[in-house]
């Protein structure tokens, strides 16, 4: 077994989409990978397979190398719940919450975790591509580091170092990165990437000849901006609006503690669709449908949907005739009031929600994540319209109340949601819904959007992207250098898993 790590010069280098390309070039020729991502801070999160939680760009690292997420491949996850606080997830379940400095100290302990869970990943993978996080030079975080080249020293196994040349200052990241690491670090550091070109690649040939002459180290490769691409991200958000005179206007509230925002992923994709995130202090435009997103501290982002205005803006788009959505927290936030007796998620007390649906929830310790298959049933003008889906649940939360008897879903026989009597206001609390096109048409259908059947098949989608990324691997960079540096030749038997 051989593990090779991916660390960024940045955040937002594009560790992620090398190691998504490198995982699923890999797959594709039945090489038996898996990833890994000792630490990760994000608000996406994904549920795995032995019931646990991860971060949802390792989820998407899974699928590329054609298994089933484990909460090995993520053991520590750091989900913010204040700009000084996060709740701790090892090895997918909820250790708790601690503040930064308490976590900064608690990483030695938290090391020990990172390592039972690579050495269980690697009995079961011949190779092993990890992802770092942020840069191995942040000088203030080198202390007890776990998820740059703490983890690597600790494995013993050669990094590649990427570079964003699309911001300028590539040289100046790599060689600067480089210079601020141990000697050991830099011995371990096998060679470049650069990521995000555009242009004549001629141009820059000079530079990676200077760049590997100054370092000692090659440049294995330089792969493009790719336009278009459209993929599950950490936590960046974006929105693609509908250039067709009738799209179904939606906007989502950015929330302060966004989360599992990847939901709306499938809609950016669609051509009948004109997704807006507002942000704060943004003016908020009429929509056929708002949506509300989870959220990793409902109470505190209750307040923000207050004071930022949203209260009013909700009524007056109901007033008009418009739908809302609640999914995940979305659908608390609907009802009368949000209880956190035991202080989880802060100051324990109880917050009003915007009182659009008869329920009340309370917080609770316990976390449930499942994975779960459904049918929606939505009532329509002279019919209901009855749509499979599945996804993932993932809240600490118990609601009450008679809302919860007109159910917007059946999940494993039992109802789930629920939609006002005006057929108005509906919430649900799983995730990844839009993900199934029948589900997708049904929704949008059920806010306004006449004719919906132009939903994607999200999945086949990120496996296209997965396979495109792939393709760069194949014609941009140094492959027979890859190979050797894994230890693998065209005879090597390296197992069966083959990527769907």
């Amino acid at each position: 077994m051989i593990t090779l790590m991916i660390q960024g010069t940045t955040s937002d280098a594009g560790k992620t989409t090398v190691v998504a390309a490198l995982c699923r070039w890999l797959a594709r020729q039945g090489v038996s990978v898996a990833p890994f991502k000792p630490q990760n801070m994000a608000l996406n999160s994904a549920v795995t397979v032995d019931g646990g939680e991860i971060g949802r760009s390792t989820a998407l690292h899974a699928l590329a190398c054609g298994i089933e997420p484990h909460s090995d491949m993520n053991p520590v996850l750091l989900k913010p719940q204040s700009d000084c606080g996060a709740q701790v997830i090892l090895r997918g379940q909820v250790y708790g919450n601690m503040d930064a400095l308490d976590y900064h100290v608690y990483k030695a302990q938290a090391m020990q975790s990172v390592m039972a869970a690579w050495r269980a990943l690697s009995e079961r993978y011949d190779v092993i591509i990890a992802e770092g996080a942020g840069s191995p030079a942040e000088i203030n975080l080198r202390v007890n580091d776990i998820a740059n080249m703490g983890f690597a020293e600790a494995a013993d196994c050669p990094v590649l170092l990427v570079g964003d040349i699309d911001r300028g200052g590539v040289f100046a990241q790599l060689v600067g990165t480089l210079e601020l690491i141990s000697e050991s670090e830099q011995a371990r550091t096998k060679g470049f990437i650069i990521n995000r070109f555009r242009g004549d690649i001629a141009l820059l040939e000079p530079g990676l000849d200077w760049l590997s002459e100054r370092t000692g180290k090659p440049v294995l490769g330089v792969l493009p901006y790719l336009q278009g691409l459209v993929i599950d991200s950490e936590d960046s958000i974006g929105a693609s609006g509908s250039s067709t005179t009738d799209a179904l206007n939606v906007i989502v509230p950015v929330l302060p503690r966004i989360s599992q925002h990847n939901d709306f992923d499938p809609l950016r994709l669609h051509p009948k669709v004109n997704l807006q995130f507002i942000g704060p202090d943004q003016p908020i435009p009429s929509a056929d449908l708002i949506i509300l997103s989870g959220s990793q501290s409902i109470r505190t982002d209750l307040a923000w949907l207050h004071t930022q205005g949203w209260t009013q803006a909700i009524a007056k788009h109901l007033r008009y005739g418009g739908k809302v959505l609640g999914i995940g927290g979305g659908l608390q936030m609907l009802g009368e009031h949000v209880n956190d007796p035991e202080g989880l998620e802060g100051k324990a007390g109880c917050s009003a929600g915007l009182g659009l649906l008869d329920l009340s929830t309370t917080l609770i310790a316990q976390k449930e994540l499942q994975q779960v298959q459904g049918t929606l049933h939505i009532p329509l003008d002279h019919s209901t319209l009855a749509a499979d889906f599945s996804g993932y649940t993932m809240h600490n939360s118990v609601s009450q109340g008679s809302a919860l008897f007109r159910p917007l879903a059946v999940i494993n026989g039992k109802n789930a949601g629920a939609i006002s009597a005006d057929n108005q206001i509906a919430g649900i609390a799983v995730h990844g819904i839009f993900d199934q096109p029948a589900a997708c048409d049904a929704l949008l259908q059920w806010a306004g959007l006449d004719n919906s059947d132009n939903a994607v098949d999200y999945q086949q989608h990120r496996l296209a992207q997965l396979d495109r990324l792939a393709d760069q691997v194949e014609q941009c960079l140094d492959t027979d250098w890859l190979r050797d540096l894994l230890g693998l030749n065209p005879s090597t038997d390296c197992g069966a898993n083959t990527a769907p």
